[in-house]
């Protein structure tokens, strides 16, 4: 799987290049495990690394987010850091940007590219998930560098479906309204349907144990 550099503020793909999101699990607590999930994704080229770990106060957010950005700089690669939705944290840290919700009452990607100007800070990349092709719309409307589509495919455990998936043609739709905005797909992405995904329009594809994470 070929991948691209990343300038901030700037997300591109062409069919040769695929986008790669790696999220955290949301059940690590410890910097410096988290500076090594980084710091494996880094060296594995994933473009963006997601941040999202809500239990952690914002305090112990603000130390994963700096370690983990050693660790992305101790590799020397192009992957970008992101923290989901606390944008505070990822202005006082410096990361790369913001990963943003479509909760109603989140941040819109202007008002996070303001807080990084007011700082002094390069213009950030914002992504936004979207759970709906309207969310989509939205998320163009605000002139997001990125949208997280999903989920793509159901979850099953033990046979069990746990989570339904909105299914490729709904994600063919979604990057259809996204237009020249990258649309990653997420929700049950493995390396054997990844190429569905891409078929359907997506730029690339995000995801947890798809990554190691």
């Amino acid at each position: 799987m070929a991948v691209i550099g990343i300038t901030p503020g700037t997300v591109s793909a062409s069919p040769q290049t695929l986008l790669r999101c790696a999220i955290t699990p949301g059940t690590v607590a410890r910097p410096a495990e988290l500076a090594a999930l980084a710091r494996d994704w880094a060296a594995s080229a994933i473009d963006f690394v997601q941040l999202r770990e809500p239990s952690l106060p914002a305090g112990e957010l603000y130390h994963a987010a700096r370690a983990m950005l050693e660790a992305i700089a101790s590799v020397g690669a192009a992957t970008r850091l992101l923290v989901n939705s606390r944008a505070d944290v990822a202005v006082a840290s410096r990361a790369h940007g913001v990963h943003l919700t479509s909760r109603a009452g989140e941040l819109t990607a202007q008002q996070v590219r303001e807080l990084y100007a007011v700082a002094g800070l390069p213009r950030p990349i914002v992504g936004i998930s979207c759970h709906a092709v309207e969310d989509v719309r939205r998320a163009v409307g605000q002139e997001a560098d990125f949208a997280v589509f999903g989920p793509v495919f159901e979850k099953r455990v033990q046979g069990e479906l746990v989570r339904g998936g909105s299914g490729l043609d709904l994600l063919r739709e979604a990057c259809a309204a996204a237009g020249e905005t990258p649309v990653l797909a997420l929700g049950g992405v493995t390396t054997e349907n990844a190429a569905s995904c891409l078929a359907a329009g997506a730029a690339g594809i995000a995801g947890i144990r798809l990554f190691g994470g």
